[in-house]
């Protein structure tokens, strides 16, 4: 106990350093996440194709132009079928972020390396003014 109260300016530092570096992973920033900014680099430059894993009405609420609606319970079935190139670079979108970092693992694990998600979701892409299509 003496340690501890001696020590607290260090303890504190460590502690606060360490949540520094788990903020990204836990706010879906984390390694294999994109600003809305790059994705639309990464769509105009290198073709990539947005896959949305909302279900059904959330995507028809709205949803980035031109991507396409796999759910994502149902991703590991459909994807290879909706994207046969696997070096395609693929942007994993849903409404927050949260599901789209699952997605990205599931297409990761299907062999498609250049899977990414759009952090904070429709909703960053929303906040950036960029263009969303009701179907």
């Amino acid at each position: 106990m003496q340690f501890f109260l001696e020590n607290w300016m260090l303890i504190a530092v460590a502690l606060s350093a360490g949540g520094m570096l788990l903020w990204p992973a836990l706010s879906g920033g984390g390694p294999g996440a994109l600003t809305a900014d790059g994705a639309v680099q990464l769509i105009n430059r290198e073709k990539a194709v947005v896959i949305d894993v909302c279900e059904a009405q959330e995507y028809a609420a709205g949803h980035v132009v031109g991507s396409k609606n796999i759910p994502l319970g149902q991703l590991e079935g459909k994807l290879a079928n909706v994207v046969k190139n696997k070096a395609t670079p693929l942007i994993m979108v849903c409404y927050s972020g949260a599901r789209s970092n699952r997605a990205v693992s599931i297409a990761k694990k299907l062999g498609f390396e250049k899977a990414l998600s759009l952090s904070g979701g429709i909703n960053a892409w929303r906040a950036a003014n960029l263009p969303v299509e009701k179907t």
